[in-house]
């Protein structure tokens, strides 16, 4: 029998009820071609279209350094660029992140409509409805880049600690799924010298980035080049994004 949390463990670990949610409709993909976003009346901004996973990346980083640098073009978020990808989408990127409100991926690389898939949950937690959402952006649209995005101080990650280490206590609801989920990620840090919160989250990261390698789906694209799977770590403070997996 399962004791309960206290009030307040119950109450910090309650904004963590949030699922995945699937960033892909199931429209077929419009011709890929250069997309254009209006940013003022007199203003239009191209933006080059990655030519592949490599290409893909390097757009992403470079958005998080305008981020970075308070100088955002918020490109592809103009009326004309809604109603061009109405029709259908090609995504060059899937990013699998946290459900924090403080990373949300689309203000973190500086991306607008039709760029990225999204797919996030509590600390990157995964099952099978999360896996199948990942594969869909490379499976059904030819998306050549995943980036498995963790961040700094990260709630659910906290949260697992304190129901792990408190080994009499269960998280509440399906939050202890989450839990579940985190827990080889805290058995590699626990050993690791230095903060246990970032090492976990760092090897989730890790853990995640390995697991989408070798999942059926995706081995074959990531062997052939055609698919490259990363992991980042995005800081609060900062809004840097750093290469970690």
């Amino acid at each position: 029998m399962y004791r309960t949390l206290s009030r307040r463990r119950l109450l910090r670990l309650a904004g963590l009820s949030g699922g995945a949610g699937l960033a892909a409709a199931l429209t077929p993909p419009a011709a890929a071609t250069p997309a254009t976003s209006t940013t003022a009346a007199t203003e239009t901004i191209t933006e080059p279209w990655p030519a592949g996973p490599r290409d893909a990346l390097a757009l992403l980083l470079e958005g998080n350094r305008r981020w970075v640098s308070g100088c955002p073009r918020h490109p592809h978020q103009s009326i004309a660029r809604r109603e061009a990808v109405a029709a259908g989408q090609s995504p060059f990127a899937v990013v699998f992140s946290c459900i924090d409100s403080r990373v949300p991926p689309e203000l973190v690389f500086d991306r607008g409509l039709g760029d990225l898939f999204v797919v996030r949950t509590g600390g990157q937690s995964v099952d099978d409805v999360v896996l199948g959402s990942i594969e869909f952006g490379p499976a059904e649209f030819d998306t050549g880049l995943i980036m498995v995005l963790g961040h700094t101080r990260c709630g659910a990650v906290a949260a697992t600690i304190e129901a792990v280490e408190d080994h009499a206590g269960r998280a509440p609801g399906h939050i202890q799924a989450v839990v579940d989920a985190l827990r080889p990620a805290y058995e590699i840090a626990v050993r690791q010298p230095g903060d246990v919160v970032d090492n976990t989250v760092r090897a989730q990261t890790a853990l995640t980035v390995a697991r989408l390698k070798a999942d059926d789906q995706l081995a074959d694209r990531a062997r052939a080049g055609a698919l490259v799977v990363v992991g980042g770590r995005y800081d609060l403070d900062s809004g840097r994004v750093e290469l970690v997996a």
